[in-house]
């Protein structure tokens, strides 16, 4: 059986959380809760490759809000 994280062949979704934190989702899976979708539904690369292009900060949003108030208190 193929893992289906890793079929070229099929279609996915490209998922954002709460933390603003990106995943490759096939699209015949539900979306999990938690979750919603975000940039394009296509082939995996073509959603690797907006992954890429539009998560540039790894941080956690939490973890990048932390650190912007701990910058304005000093």
């Amino acid at each position: 059986m193929t893992n289906p994280f890793e079929d070229d062949s099929a279609d996915y979704l490209v998922l954002i959380n709460h933390e603003n934190q990106h995943s490759l989702w096939p699209a015949w899976r539900e979306v999990p809760a938690g979750w919603s979708t975000v940039g394009p539904k296509g082939k995996r690369q073509e959603c690797l490759d907006w992954i890429e292009a539009n998560w540039t900060d790894m941080r956690p949003k939490s973890l990048i809000e932390a650190m912007g108030k701990a910058g304005q208190t000093r």
